[in-house]
């Protein structure tokens, strides 16, 4: 089953996307497409809410910056990875594997 279309995504807009209970971030670069945790690792904000610059994704609440190919933590205030999940794409289908 397809969690959306990448037709649906747009460079530089992530999307927030509910599967099995959890809330997840996908966001689109190039051709490329990436899912992580979609609350902040320093706050309780929404990631799908921020932006996305070349492969990273920044928190709108306190500007921490993540790598959505590593989850890694670039800038503080946040220190804690967030977690990241496969993506299978085929054809205009996207999968967030859990």
């Amino acid at each position: 089953m397809s969690d959306l279309l990448l037709s649906q995504l747009q460079q530089g807009k992530p999307v927030k996307v509910e599967k099995n209970g959890k809330t997840i971030c996908v966001a689109r670069v190039g051709d490329q497409v990436f899912a992580v945790d979609d609350t902040c690792s320093h706050s309780d904000a929404s990631l799908s809410e921020g932006d996305v610059t070349d492969f990273k994704i920044e928190c709108w609440l306190h500007g921490a910056e993540f790598d959505l190919r590593t989850g890694e933590a670039l800038t503080p205030p946040a220190v804690a990875p967030l977690h990241t999940y496969g993506v299978h794409v085929d054809g205009d289908s996207v999968t967030v594997e859990i």
